[in-house]
């Protein structure tokens, strides 16, 4: 009975949690669905929208190592999950200030690097959660909410861009923006009370199956197309008027929403074998969203996109709870996420820099790197004790 309880007020607090990233990603993914477009519009080329859209990748991803170490020395979780969160949600609505590339790429970037300063703790939170609740819950229930904003928020975008431009689509994120902020405290007055284990020095000495669940992400993430790409391509090649861009990106965002929770219950019964599906659904996106013309081929690379999006967003960081300790799991998010943010920097810039030969190069390389993970993937599972499997 007790243990009921405590089952239920934990999915409350993933819910309340939830509901923050819900208001959080209708404000950053409202902007992410139209920054490929924007940066076009204010005159930027294929290789600087690559190198913008992977360096701010590696600017948010490459803080998580510093910040999750910070989080686990400091058990100061929510305090750092607030600066965070305001860094990355008010730069945001301040694009609809700028017309020039210079300060929106600065915005870009922080907006980036918030996001990164508050996630590692933010999944350790969700971790402590997933203790009782199971990790594929906790984070497949986060997920759902998480993707439903990032679903809203680009349907909006889209509604706004028609009928007034992008500056007055920026500035109407400050909004949500706000609501999530507000919503942080209410959350948190839900939070599990912390395991007060001692504060001792903490190792990085993660086992080496870590290190290969890591390149194995690496890999995906390098095949991997970021939207701002997309959406950049398909504005270049006009393949779409401007208005459905945004559109395009809500559907992914469902894809990713509706995909979280049943991938979520796979994994908590069959453990990394899901992850098989990341490189076998990116093989398939690249070549129907970079060299179909189709509106209705480019929407099914978009809904592939999304699922593929969707499993690295839940499960594949799970994945990371099953090979670290509970003291480290901080330093193992950030560590995670630095190299995944890496990787997707030098995978965006080479895309970029591929795109302004063919796009049909940037199929190959992204092909190449989806095969190579399979094969590392296959390789981790060979290795990893039945007891960590499922």
């Amino acid at each position: 009975m007790q243990e009921s309880l405590q089952k239920r007020a934990l999915t409350r607090f993933v819910i309340r949690l939830g509901l923050v990233s819900l208001f959080a990603d209708f404000t950053y993914e409202g902007s992410h669905a139209i920054l490929g477009s924007f940066l076009a519009r204010l005159g930027a080329g294929p290789i600087l929208v690559g190198l913008v859209a992977g360096a701010g990748e590696m600017l948010g991803y490459g803080i998580r190592l510093f910040s999750g170490r910070y989080a686990d020395k400091t058990r100061r979780y929510w305090p750092i999950m607030g600066v965070g969160y305001a860094v990355n949600l008010l730069a945001v609505p301040a694009l609809a200030l700028v017309t020039t590339l210079t300060p929106a790429i600065a915005l870009i970037f922080s907006e980036r690097l918030g996001k990164g300063l508050r996630n590692p703790s933010r999944n350790v939170v969700l971790a402590q959660a997933g203790e009782q609740l199971g990790h594929g819950r906790a984070f497949g229930i986060h997920a759902l909410l998480d993707q439903t904003g990032a679903f809203l928020g680009p349907l909006t975008v889209a509604g706004v861009v028609a009928a007034s431009g992008y500056h007055l689509a920026f500035a109407v994120l400050l909004l949500p923006a706000i609501l999530a902020l507000a919503l942080l405290r209410y959350a948190h007055a839900l939070a599990p009370a912390p395991k007060h284990r001692p504060i001792t020095h903490l190792s990085m000495q993660l086992p080496p199956l870590y290190f290969g669940y890591l390149a194995f992400a690496a890999l995906t993430v390098m095949g991997f197309a970021h939207f701002i790409v997309f959406s950049y391509h398909l504005t270049l090649t006009h393949r779409l008027a401007a208005p459905w861009i945004p559109i395009l990106y809500a559907l992914a965002m469902v894809a990713s929403g509706l995909i979280a929770l049943p991938v979520g219950a796979l994994y908590d019964r069959w453990g990394l074998k899901v992850l098989y599906a990341v490189p076998l659904l990116t093989l398939a996106t690249n070549p129907l969203i970079f060299l179909a013309q189709s509106p209705l081929l480019i929407g099914l690379g978009t809904i592939l996109w999304g699922m593929a999006l969707g499993i690295q967003g839940s499960v594949m960081r799970a994945g990371v709870t099953r090979l670290s300790q509970p003291e480290q799991r901080g330093s193992a998010y950030g560590l995670f996420d630095a190299g995944f943010g890496l990787a997707w920097m030098i995978g965006s810039i080479l895309m970029g820099w591929l795109y302004a030969a063919t796009p049909q190069d940037l199929v190959w390389f992204a092909s190449a790197t989806e095969l190579l993970s399979l094969v590392l993937l296959s390789w981790v599972l060979r290795h990893l004790p039945a007891t960590t499997q499922a």
